[in-house]
């Protein structure tokens, strides 16, 4: 027994007549026939009895009809409640990002997708990529921008966006702060303020290799994990703190941005990930959009 059966069964029943209901039904009587016999059959009962002028229910007849209506009227708001969640899921696209993406690239990003897509929402979540990824793979985000990991998990796909060059917070009264650009030489005793490698690995692992690169040994002397937090600390002149130059965008009284002396090393990569092997229209929109203004993002960076 199936829906089709039983929606042939309901219009026989409610018409008691095969042609008048061949019609609503939008098929041939002999069809229509075909398919309620079959019902019989699956059910091992007559429920109807017709002959050349009439069509009447049995007993049988009488109790399907009843709770075939029931069955199809489920049946029929069922769809209509996934068809709605479809409908909403399409017109939403879940983006995750981190601080990084957020404050530069993504506003304007957002902006451009607006223009092309103003029916659709987008939700963001701010995190770090190590809470990002695992989103991404359960399904809970559409897309994510995120510092890609050293070894990416085979079930994501990346696009490399951009580097985002480093530069030195410190407080105004560091004697450093005067310079145009420091060195990782000049760093060489000062104090540092350094993310946990656990909660931001490629910001922890630039400034390490920075110094490493330098023949230097970094002195740490605060970790922290927060861009706003960090910025504090140096406001507060507990050291210093080699950041993303977007973060000289935070509002921060008594805190310099000293750019670093050009190395290939002084620079944080950034890219979007999305589930490998899946098909989302918005969320491909989103990404012509970017590789379409990536090179205008890029020289902004």
């Amino acid at each position: 027994m199936d829906l089709h059966q039983l929606r042939c069964f309901v219009a026989a029943a409610e018409e008691l007549h095969f042609g008048r209901a061949a019609q609503r039904l939008d098929m041939l009587p002999s069809a229509l026939g075909r398919f309620i016999r079959l019902l019989e059959d699956d059910l091992g009962t007559r429920l109807m009895t017709r002959t050349t002028r009439s069509v009447a229910l049995t007993d049988d007849g009488a109790v399907l009809l009843k709770e075939a209506r029931t069955l199809l009227a489920q049946a029929d708001a069922l769809a209509d409640k996934f068809r709605t969640r479809g409908r909403k899921r399409a017109a939403i696209i879940r983006v995750g990002a981190i601080d990084s993406a957020a404050a530069g690239l993504l506003p304007r990003l957002l902006h451009d997708f607006r223009q092309r897509q103003p029916d659709v929402t987008v939700q963001l979540v701010e995190d770090k990529t190590v809470r990002l990824l695992p989103r991404l793979l359960s399904g809970r985000l559409d897309l994510a921008f995120v510092r890609p990991p050293e070894r990416p998990d085979k079930r994501l796909e990346f696009l490399f966006l951009l580097h985002e060059t480093a530069v030195v917070a410190m407080s105004d009264h560091h004697p450093l702060a005067s310079r145009k650009r420091v060195t990782i030489a000049d760093l060489a005793e000062q104090p540092l303020i350094v993310p946990e490698r656990r909660s931001r690995p490629h910001s922890h692992d630039l400034t390490m290799k920075l110094f490493a690169q330098a023949g230097l040994n970094a002195r740490i002397v605060q970790l922290a994990n927060e861009k706003q937090t960090i910025v504090n600390l140096v406001a507060a002149e507990l050291g210093v703190a080699i950041v993303p130059r977007w973060t000289s965008r935070m509002a921060a009284r008594g805190v310099r941005y000293v750019p670093l002396a050009a190395s290939d090393m002084n620079r944080l990569p950034l890219a979007v990930a999305w589930t490998r092997g899946t098909r989302d229209l918005i969320r491909d929109e989103m990404l012509g959009i970017l590789k379409a203004a990536l090179k205008r993002y890029a020289r902004e960076a």
